[in-house]
């Protein structure tokens, strides 16, 4: 009898990209039996290994084929790949996923001038991703030396190891604190689900289920499913208020002729000003709920 082929997906080890990741998978319906030594995570209802796994070495498991899908941050990624050894070429982005959202930027001393990104030619520059600052001084034609750091690298200037910095931001409270201000960003960035070429059909199967139902889950938590009363004169102008709504579905209401029932999956927003928008039209008894699930 021939073993059951699992389909096997990396995800960062720690912090909070970490539990997103499995709140994620959770949400796609995957129970899971977490081992002692929490390096692996077997799912009890679906062919599915779960590795946990530093971020920065998600791209390795995938190019050697050890996972077929990952999820880390599009910097790690992308880092991997600007290295320039062609070694992380197959890989590809499947999906943005929302979640773990940052960017890498230049930030400087207070006491530097700085004009434009041409303030940085012929200054020392620390980061930890050397690949990817090369590729933007690159483009811009900007000749600096840079200095790679694996962590801490807020700290350089103060230390005189650089003059200047490129780190991953995201709230900016670190830069704040370490006499630091923000100037240009080099990329957004946020943790998307990548795959390698997988080639075994019963795999690339699992991975299209599992990518599938992400991509519900994801649709599901960014729309609403909004129901409400519409006079039959106000129904084009409230239709054109609901937002990302395609074709509501307009129902009569028992014993009135001049009022339907309009209900709608939105895509988008649906805020305050909306319903107050709505409501202004001649909507009544407006109710907005979430969707937990939503496939199509």
């Amino acid at each position: 009898m021939s073993e059951e082929k699992r389909l096997k997906i990396a995800i960062q080890k720690s912090g909070r990209l970490a539990d997103m990741s499995l709140q994620l998978l959770e949400k796609c319906g995957i129970f899971l039996e977490k081992s002692r030594d929490q390096l692996l995570c077997r799912a009890q209802n679906f062919p599915l290994d779960i590795f946990l796994v530093r971020d920065d070495d998600i791209p390795a498991f995938l190019s050697t084929d050890v996972c077929q899908l990952g999820i880390l941050g599009q910097n790690a990624l992308l880092e991997k790949q600007a290295l320039g050894n062609g070694k992380f070429n197959g890989l590809k982005q499947l999906l943005p996923l929302g979640y773990g959202k940052c960017r890498l930027s230049i930030a400087v001393p207070h006491d530097f001038t700085y004009d434009s990104i041409t303030s940085l030619k012929g200054k020392v520059i620390a980061t930890s991703y050397k690949g990817l600052l090369s590729q933007y001084l690159a483009k811009q034609n900007i000749k600096a030396d840079i200095v790679t750091m694996e962590g801490a690298v807020e700290v350089a200037p103060r230390t005189h190891l650089a003059d200047v910095i490129c780190d991953l931001v995201s709230t900016g409270n670190t830069l704040t604190s370490n006499g630091l201000a923000e100037k240009d960003v080099i990329l957004h960035s946020q943790a998307v689900l990548a795959t390698n070429q997988i080639m075994d059909l019963e795999i690339k199967l699992l991975a299209d289920k599992i990518t599938s139902r992400i991509k519900a889950v994801l649709r599901a938590e960014n729309s609403r499913y909004i129901m409400l009363n519409s006079p039959t004169d106000s129904l084009e102008a409230i239709k054109a208020v609901l937002p990302g709504s395609q074709s509501p579905t307009v129902m009569p209401l028992q014993g009135r002729d001049d009022m339907v029932a309009v209900h709608a999956v939105c895509e988008e927003g649906v805020f305050w000003d909306t319903m107050e928008e709505l409501k202004a039209n001649g909507a009544k008894s407006i109710l907005v709920v979430p969707i937990e699930k939503m496939l199509d």
